[in-house]
């Protein structure tokens, strides 16, 4: 009997003092969040919200084997979202289907489809403030076997459709010597001031180079000529940390090498991009790194002999603002980016040069893309990127459905 009260005592006075204990509350303005639409079948990348409201999102074979057409199986690498969480090819079922696959299996090794004509392996969709959307081709995507194969000419590219009909109205195709054959061409933003220096007038795209296996970059594209170049290759600013290990929900994230080899190192390049709303600053993050940094957007659009150089120096390091893949801005100036390892997406605020948690909330794990709508909500994919086959143990780890969220932001801007 008096075993027993003892017990009941301690057990008391345990749960009384582990109520006292202050914990994570897991959570920051997560009221804010909504479900906008879920993905049952393939795995998504971008989101890109246009001023009437049309949503459209793509799903790049280059990460995803499932996402590859095949000639077989139809798939498509661009959709417009509708409700009930479906989804039909955009902007038409044709061009989503290369003639015999997205992938050439003439070459050896095996290349990406060269088709300027058609989509072969999208990465990213973007709706730019004259309510263009863009879509920017890899031209890469993965075999069966999931090996991302090389691109060839006419596969990289940047493809304009004017939104009041779905018609193309530009293709840019980039030269070997501006997307390598190893890049990969990640994402995109849009300056279109017509008294940019050193332009046509029709503005420029900038746009950066993530590639794994090749050279880092930003690429830079006058939208008037269609010509195209690169700065900042190399810069330690676009190239992933050595020996960078993050974390997911506590679990330190590696990439996988098939094979048998052992695992190493994540080596995400040059990831997310940002334009500051007067069109001067461009900010961008490696995903492998904590770090945010700048460089003046005058030194990018420069070719001159000694314009890469001044590309070099301009860049600033802002401090770190946590693991992230995609960024977005907002009419505040803020600089949204996810926050991996906090289940979040936070701001860089360059006023104060601080960086600030937005929402956080536990169904948040990898937030791919940002896109800012003109209804005043911050639209964001989380996709579990890092739980996918390409990281160890090489096991898909993944669980559809992957979503679409949005919040409300600040000052509803």
């Amino acid at each position: 009997m008096y075993l027993s009260s003892a017990l009941a005592l301690a057990s008391a006075f345990t749960a009384s003092y582990a109520q006292e204990l202050i914990s994570d509350p897991g959570v920051y303005q997560s009221e804010l969040l909504e479900v906008v639409h879920l993905y049952y079948d393939e795995f998504p990348t971008g989101i890109a919200v246009s001023s009437t409201g049309r949503k459209f999102s793509n799903y790049p074979g280059g990460l995803d084997g499932n996402n590859t057409y095949r000639g077989t199986t139809p798939k498509y690498t661009i959709a417009e979202l509708f409700s009930n969480n479906t989804e039909r090819a955009w902007p038409s079922v044709e061009i989503n289907l290369p003639p015999g696959g997205a992938i050439n299996y003439t070459t050896y090794p095996p290349t990406g489809a060269n088709y300027p004509n058609y989509l072969i392996g999208s990465q990213s969709i973007v709706v730019d403030s004259l309510d263009r959307a863009w879509v920017l081709d890899t031209g890469r995507v993965q075999t069966p076997e999931g090996v991302l194969v090389p691109a060839s000419y006419g596969g990289p590219k940047l493809i304009g459709v004017d939104l009041t009909n779905d018609t193309i109205i530009q293709t840019i195709v980039f030269p070997p010597n501006v997307a390598y054959a190893d890049s990969y061409l990640n994402d995109i933003r849009f300056d279109l001031r017509a008294n940019l220096s050193g332009t046509t007038g029709k503005g420029v795209a900038y746009i950066t180079d993530s590639s794994t296996e090749g050279r880092n970059g930003i690429v830079i594209v006058d939208l008037g000529s269609g010509s195209s170049w690169r700065h900042l290759e190399g810069h330690s600013s676009v190239r992933p940390e050595q020996q960078h290990v993050n974390y997911l929900w506590g679990t330190p994230i590696y990439a996988f090498q098939p094979g048998g080899k052992p695992f190493t190192y994540l080596n995400f390049g040059s990831d997310g991009i940002a334009l500051s709303a007067d069109g001067e600053t461009l900010y961008y993050k490696a995903v492998a790194s904590r770090y945010l940094y700048s460089v003046p957007t005058a030194r990018l659009r420069d070719q001159s002999a000694t314009s890469e150089i001044q590309a070099q120096q301009g860049v600033q390091n802002l401090g770190q603002t946590g693991i992230t893949d995609g960024m977005e801005t907002d009419t505040n100036g803020f600089i949204y980016h996810g926050n991996m390892e906090q289940n979040a997406v936070s701001f860089f605020n360059p006023a104060n040069g601080t960086d600030q948690l937005f929402v956080r909330d536990p169904r948040i794990n990898w937030v791919d893309t940002f896109s800012v709508g003109t209804d005043g909500y911050l639209y964001f994919t989380v996709n579990q990127l890092v739980l996918g086959p390409g990281e160890y143990p090489g096991i898909d780890r993944r669980v559809k459905p992957y979503v679409l969220m949005r919040a409300k932001l600040p000052n509803n801007d």
